[in-house]
């Protein structure tokens, strides 16, 4: 299989809603949780409505991530950027503002191509990207506890982090930060 990562980007789109559809069981969110100015009533968006803030975000040229392909077909999503962009992830985790942070906070493969090691090599190139961008540091944002699955975990298995070389920056039985630094 021949995997390739590429940044998102405006000749990418429909790759990223190929990738953000309901036969993946993932045609609802379109990775817009993070830009929602609070947790209250986002179980009671509709799937039209995030792919309409999904849209204002491109329109306004916002790429906030990375596309897994194998074979040529996008199998995967990585949203990646600056964190203080998302204010509500900032706050959420009581981090201080910082220009030079960039965050991991979603993290998605489609079913077939799950628990086979790919998330690693996703996170790896990704990596390989952002320090030859000359980003001093990432973090990511894994979610802890019993009975996870995939549907809970959408900030990425905290095992992907650890393998990465990330280091623990701030301990919480459920939702820890992970921190990376690629450039001193």
């Amino acid at each position: 299989m021949e995997l390739r990562v590429f940044p998102l980007n405006a000749d990418r789109k429909d790759d990223f809603y190929e990738v953000h559809n309901e036969k993946h069981g993932s045609g609802w969110c379109f990775c817009v949780a993070w830009w929602t100015i609070t947790w209250d009533a986002w179980s009671l968006r509709t799937a039209e409505e995030n792919r309409q803030r999904r849209e204002q975000l491109f329109e306004i040229g916002h790429y906030d991530g990375y596309l897994l392909y194998a074979d040529g077909e996008p199998i995967g999503w990585c949203q990646c950027g600056l964190r203080d962009r998302l204010i509500k992830l900032r706050d959420q985790y009581k981090l201080p503002r910082d220009t030079d942070a960039w965050a991991i906070t979603c993290f998605f493969i489609i079913p077939e191509y799950r628990e086979i090691g790919l998330a690693h090599y996703f996170v790896g190139e990704i990596l390989k990207d952002l320090k030859s961008k000359s980003v001093k540091y990432v973090q990511g944002f894994p979610k802890r506890g019993k009975n996870l699955s995939v549907d809970n975990v959408w900030t990425g298995p905290e095992g992907i982090f650890i393998k990465a070389g990330f280091e623990l920056e701030q301990d919480h039985p459920a939702f820890p930060v992970y921190r990376k630094i690629l450039n001193d």
